[in-house]
């Protein structure tokens, strides 16, 4: 039953601390500033020490969608709080009963009545969601849109590569890049947060020509990307005409959004939630559906959702074929890089349709839900990878039908969830686990997994160990413990084991990854952490040029030490030290560790930014990577290897109250090469200068 409308307002405005103006106050609900969030120092919280696993672009996209679409805290379901990976399994059942027992929230100040939200939970929280207390039709929302955007960027190299250079006659490489070397980016954005978006993101890639292809779906720009999306209907839900993806169960099947893999985040990482449809406005050129897709409650507590999809593929021709159009592919491309003519040719080479269907029922008082999922993919030219042994079980063929049952329940301090597929080649994926909470200060998870050497699924992103869920089993423990608010200790342990071959590993192998994380916070200006992070992995011994070379186990170490200082509204200081080793055992051992300092300088309107950083590593095996800031739905995370220095300067300026600039300068200087890179990328010398500017205008 709903609480009194003066006991919600009440509430509201004790928890912020506005109780004094409760009178003034008593007829709008207060609603605190969006701040403007820092996406670089939020995954870095989530992945301290960065990993050639995970796709960082769609990573960073997909938690920009997730703070341009801030929930709406009267409508969001658990799985989509759960989604942004801060709120933990007691804080999500506490705000479930809070919501379901005394309505919806006047204001995100009443958070501060909700049992064990603290403030630095909330803080954390409030660039996600909103509270929105009035329901407007869709001819109003049209005339009231929650976000109305356009951004332009532009970045280039200062240095010249190869690729951009003049044709030298004596050289065997007649190649060079068509187009200049800019890189340019458009995004344009019309929303309402829970009733409609319209949208278009363009970008060419530096070395890229404008061209005019329709029947390879380019349109000007390299890559264009456009949607319509209409929400919140009566029945209708969702429906999203134009580019999309899809989000259910634990991504055997269909994965999209923020999910996470192994990191800091020891716990919640081990669930995925259902999303079910989203706009998809990355730049990153596969990975999406192209057509239409609609959500539809049918009936109480069960919604079905359909969608036709029609796009085309980077390919690779690797012979021609004796079917009707002659064509076998030997594999499918996702660099998105058109630059060379040879590129270009494989551009858009092969029409790919999908036809998905998704339902799900939810348990009353979102206790639980069961759903089923099933994805028909069909490409125009048969699919056929090398001839070698880690290939062997690969997909081979034009079409491929996965269908998966996925499902979680809530009982008391127990999360249990799991998912089983099976693709059309008979292979098989499971996940399965739980997330408990034992204590007030200790949490626990357990996952299994497993994907038969011959599971495919061309959409599927569940918790791997490797790159795709194939060829794999582990086992995942996880452990949080947090004695009091300034404390914080967390761990893992995985093991995996790889049945079949894999490329550079030609015999069965296993391995084990585990991370210790310490993080100590005693007030909201000052925290600190340590972390140390070991994989043990089996690779083929390099330099053996044997057909079927031998194996033999490697050793990658990380350990980090990291304090900041963090005034707001003024400025923040950030010192990270970082080194490992990479080792083949038995053979041979590489080292390497960076010094980092970061500064930044926040004024009324503007914020300068700057890091100074020292590295050296033995060789690239030992490269570092770190994050750095950049401008705003962007992100930069470059290797730091060989002995040199790197440092930028970023600025951002807030011209007026729709104007915003941003301006950033980085280089990296060698110490021990006069030749970067290779191929159309090298560059002549020992410096490496990027360039970027930004303009955003709300409207």
């Amino acid at each position: 039953m709903h609480k009194p409308l003066l006991i919600k307002y009440f509430l509201s405005l004790m928890g912020s601390g506005f109780a004094i103006v409760l009178a003034a106050a008593s007829a709008f609900a207060q609603t605190p500033p969006r701040r403007e969030i820092d996406i670089q120092q939020f995954v870095q919280e989530l992945f301290p020490v960065p990993s050639e696993d995970i796709n960082y672009s769609d990573l960073f996209e997909s938690l920009f969608q997730l703070y341009a679409n801030p929930r709406d805290l009267n409508i969001a379901t658990r799985d989509e709080l759960a989604a942004t990976y801060i709120l933990s399994e007691s804080q999500l059942d506490a705000f479930m009963d809070y919501r379901t027992q005394l309505g919806p929230l006047l204001s995100l100040y009443e958070l501060q009545a909700i049992p064990g939200f603290d403030l630095p939970t909330i803080r954390r929280l409030q660039p996600f969601v909103t509270v929105q207390t009035q329901r407007l039709s869709l001819r109003e929302s049209l005339k009231n849109p929650t976000q109305h955007y356009l951004i332009l960027r532009s970045e280039r190299l200062l240095e010249q590569q190869k690729g951009f250079s003049e044709i030298d006659t004596t050289s065997r490489s007649l190649t060079r890049y068509a187009g200049d070397p800019y890189q340019v980016y458009a995004r344009y954005r019309y929303s309402r947060i829970g009733a409609f978006s319209f949208g278009f993101t363009a970008e060419k890639d530096a070395g890229e020509v404008l061209a005019w292809r329709p029947e390879r779906q380019v349109f000007g720009a390299d890559f264009t990307s456009f949607h319509a999306q209409i929400m919140n209907r009566g029945r209708l839900k969702n429906l999203i005409i134009g580019d999309f993806q899809m989000q259910a169960g634990q991504g055997l099947v269909m994965a999209a959004g923020f999910a996470l893999g192994k990191g800091t985040e020891t716990i919640l990482t081990t669930y995925r939630s259902t999303l079910g449809l989203r706009p998809y406005t990355s730049v990153l050129e596969a990975g999406f559906f192209r057509g239409t897709a609609a959500t539809v409650n049918v009936r109480k507590n069960l919604d079905v959702t359909v969608f036709g999809s029609a796009t085309r593929r980077d390919a690779s021709v690797s012979e021609l074929g004796d079917g009707p159009d002659g064509t076998v592919v030997s594999s499918l491309l996702t660099a998105g890089l058109h630059r060379t003519p040879s590129e270009r040719d494989k551009q858009g080479l092969i029409p790919e349709k999908n036809i998905g269907f998704h339902a799900l029922y939810t348990f009353p008082k979102q206790s639980g839900k069961i759903g089923m999922t099933a994805l028909y993919t069909h490409f125009d030219a048969t699919l056929q990878r090398r001839d070698l042994p880690y290939n062997r079980f690969e997909f081979t063929g034009k079409q491929n039908l996965t269908v998966g049952l996925h499902g979680d329940y809530h009982w008391q301090n127990f999360h249990f969830f799991g998912e089983g597929a099976r693709s059309q080649s008979g292979g098989l994926g499971g996940v399965g686990g739980l997330i408990a909470t034992l204590s007030k200060a200790l949490d626990f998870t357990f996952q299994l997994r497993h994907y038969d050497r011959n599971f495919h699924t061309f959409y599927g992103n569940p918790i791997t160990e490797g790159s795709r869920p194939i060829n794999e089993s582990g086992t995942y423990w996880g452990l949080r413990y947090k004695p009091n608010r300034r404390w914080q200790i967390s761990g893992f342990y995985d093991r995996f084991r790889f049945p079949w071959l894999k490329y550079q590993v030609n015999a069965p192998s296993d391995g084990n990854d585990r991370l210790l994380h310490v993080r100590y916070a005693p007030n909201k200006r000052f925290n600190a952490f340590a972390l140390f992070h070991e994989e043990h992995k089996q690779r083929n011994l390099p330099g053996n040029t044997a057909p079927l070379p031998d194996i033999t186990n490697t050793i990658r170490r990380t350990a980090v030490l990291q304090a900041e200082y963090d005034v707001p509204l003024k400025f923040a200081v950030r010192t990270r030290l970082q080194g490992g080793d990479y080792a083949f055992v038995g053979s041979s051992r590489s080292q390497g560790f960076t010094i980092i300092q970061d500064i930044t300088w926040r004024f009324s309107r503007l914020e300068l930014s700057g890091r100074a950083a020292f590295f050296s590593t033995d060789n690239y095996d030992s490269r570092q990577y770190v994050y750095e800031k950049d401008v705003l739905y962007a992100f930069s995370l470059p290797a730091y290897y060989n002995t040199g220095t790197r440092h930028y300067v970023m600025l951002r300026y807030a011209m007026s109250r729709n104007l915003r600039i941003w301006l950033r300068w980085s280089q990296s200087r060698f110490s021990n090469t006069e030749l970067i890179s290779s191929g159309l990328s090298e560059i002549q010398g020992n410096t490496r200068s990027e360039v970027k500017a930004q303009v955003m205008y709300s409207f």
